[in-house]
């Protein structure tokens, strides 16, 4: 591994709080209704507990592993199912909860797949977005910060699967 630190961009108390406003949009939308989020492994997982526990609505989970980076800081475009979902999201208010959309290949391809399962709804929501990293387009319904494109860790994101567990979003900077 190359020689690097770790720099804050995004303090714990910024991303606690962009939470809890995601988490009231959402309790809105879904007044009435159950939701059910879907988390994208292994990333997600971080920003899925936060994100759950402010949702005033019931919620229900289901995960699912997908595969399009491997070692490397750049993805891959390669879109690998490693674990699918444990049950049917037919006619459900299914909501993909993301850590970060880059260049849209990995959802694009996952929001596809979805669309096929006929929920009753199908949205997406994302800790961090990078626009300008963009190859495909995707709609993010929900988005935590829009953020430069540098290479971020923490809050579920790693770098060759260190730093998930820092409590913000950090820039990885190579010496």
């Amino acid at each position: 591994m190359e020689k690097h630190h770790v720099e804050i961009m995004i303090p714990e108390d910024e991303v606690d709080r962009r939470i809890q406003e995601i988490g009231e949009q959402i309790s809105r939308d879904y007044q009435g209704k159950q939701v059910h989020l879907i988390c994208v492994l292994k990333g997600g997982s971080f920003f899925l507990c936060e994100l759950a526990k402010r949702i005033t609505v019931p919620v229900s989970l289901d995960f699912m592993s997908v595969s399009s980076y491997g070692g490397d800081t750049k993805s891959s475009g390669v879109v690998k199912i490693v674990k699918d979902l444990d049950e049917s999201i037919k006619d459900k208010d299914v909501i993909i909860v993301e850590d970060i959309v880059d260049s849209g290949r990995t959802l694009s391809y996952l929001l596809s797949m979805m669309r096929d399962r006929k929920p009753a709804s199908l949205k997406l929501c994302t800790l961090l977005d990078k626009p300008e990293r963009r190859v495909i387009d995707v709609n993010v319904d929900y988005t935590g910060f829009e953020i430069p494109d540098e290479f971020v860790v923490g809050y579920g994101l790693d770098y060759d699967q260190r730093y998930r567990n820092l409590p913000y979003i950090g820039v990885v900077k190579f010496d």
